[in-house]
């Protein structure tokens, strides 16, 4: 085993720190390749968060906005209520006052059922 240097990180300048960066990397690559090694020499398979399905479906998916307000910010009702949102209800508004109305569409024509008719 290689001889271990202490470093008092407080007293290194900037390229030194990136540097140390550098060679921490490297090592850890360096042992992560190892126990990969191990593991497969002993039948096992390496698992890593998205092949065990882990983490929630909708992450990372673009939702239609649900609020917008009259200077057209917009949230859609995920994650932490915006500036603009908390603002407005500390003046007394409601959360309901900038809901977005949902317009009904079309959609589908629906297929004429065929009727029978008695003779």
């Amino acid at each position: 085993m290689a001889k271990r240097r202490k470093h008092n990180l407080a007293s290194l300048d900037f390229e030194e720190l990136l540097d140390l960066r550098k060679k921490v990397e490297s090592a850890l690559i360096g042992f992560r390749g190892t126990l990969e090694r191990q593991l497969e020499s002993l039948g096992g398979a390496i698992t890593t968060v998205a092949k065990r399905g882990r983490g929630s479906s909708l992450r990372g998916k673009k939702v239609k906005p649900k609020y917008r307000d009259n200077a057209g910010n917009t949230w859609a009702g995920r994650g932490a209520t915006p500036r603009w949102l908390k603002m407005a209800i500390a003046e007394g508004k409601k959360a309901e006052d900038f809901l977005i109305e949902k317009t009904v569409g079309k959609g589908k024509a629906k297929k004429p059922t065929k009727r029978r008719t008695k003779k």
